[in-house]
């Protein structure tokens, strides 16, 4: 492992400056032909995607393979995360329509593979569980040959919800830990690193057959050894995939970068995930938790069964 992580960074505040962006982390502005078919139909459906209101560095890169996640529940969150640039408040009402205009779009765009995620809704007696079930469903009908990855809030308070949506059968439940628990206070004031491992746990124990994933970012302040830790409690939940991306600043009212971390760091963060038991794992800069996922499925999978035997 690298030195540079041994040793936590002073996290920094959003009024801070960020350091200057290294070359391994610029990409290029979307202009591609197949971006624009994407953002097109996105707009003829009126769905949201994690894509455009997270901020997502791979937008150009990913819409240009017509490979968008989904953002169900609305555009707008109950939580204010520091890292987070979608945008905090007040939702509206759902849409009724959603979950089929998802899996017209799924049918449209062609996917193999689909990630589904969306805003926290704590405003919803079930957390917008039920939105995903009707959303899965309408994919198993529209296009039965994809497979389906959901991306879903902690459901924190909300009793049986996370039952509800392993009893839909997606093909893999993702939920993010996003940081080491010392930083949740000031990266993730809203949730609870026990509930969001205790969910993945929970998961596991509903169906031991489903795939789990999680994901973090790096860059925010953490240690080397306190991103160990969080490997060691999501193999403990029986996590099969692990991504591991850089945190980057959405606008200067943001948590600010504390470092930017290295090519090399991140080739030792997997290694030392894959040693931990991890069946997949993706980390480099620009890794997140949808990227290139359909690709990382079938590698999955293909984990599983060559460990099976």
């Amino acid at each position: 492992m690298s030195a540079p992580l041994r040793h936590p960074e002073k996290a920094r505040k959003p009024d801070q400056l960020s350091p200057p962006k290294p070359s391994w982390i610029r990409v290029k502005a979307p202009v591609s032909r197949e971006y624009q078919e994407t953002r097109d139909l996105m707009r003829a459906l009126k769905l949201n995607t994690v894509c455009e209101e997270a901020a997502c560095p791979n937008i150009g890169e990913c819409w240009k393979q017509k490979h968008a996640t989904v953002m169900i529940l609305g555009a707008v969150c109950t939580r204010a995360c520091s890292f987070c640039n979608v945008a905090t408040g007040r939702p509206g009402a759902l849409d009724p329509h959603e979950p089929e205009h998802v899996a017209a779009a799924v049918g449209k765009l062609g996917l193999n593979h689909v990630v589904v995620t969306s805003v926290d809704r704590d405003d919803l007696p079930d957390g917008g569980a039920d939105h995903f079930v009707q959303t899965i469903r309408a994919i198993r009908r529209a296009a039965p040959a994809t497979t389906i990855e959901v991306l879903t809030p902690d459901f924190l308070k909300k009793d049986g919800a996370i039952e509800a949506v392993v009893a839909a059968k997606p093909d893999v439940y993702n939920h993010n830990l996003e940081t080491v628990p010392r930083l949740y206070r000031e990266v993730r004031p809203g949730a609870r690193y026990e509930a969001s491992l205790a969910l993945l746990a929970q998961v596991k124990r509903l169906d031991p057959t489903m795939f789990t994933k999680s994901g973090l970012m790096v860059g925010l302040g953490e240690a080397l050894d306190e991103v160990c830790a969080v490997m060691d409690d999501l193999r403990a939940a029986d996590v099969d995939f692990l991504t591991v991306g850089q945190y980057l600043q959405p606008t200067p009212k943001h948590h600010a970068v504390a470092r930017f971390v290295a090519p090399t760091e991140f080739a030792d963060l997997k290694a030392s995930a894959f040693a931990k038991g991890f069946l997949m794992v993706s980390a480099s800069p620009l890794t997140r938790s949808s990227y290139f996922a359909g690709d990382d499925f079938t590698k999955l999978r293909a984990a599983r069964l060559a460990r099976a035997h």
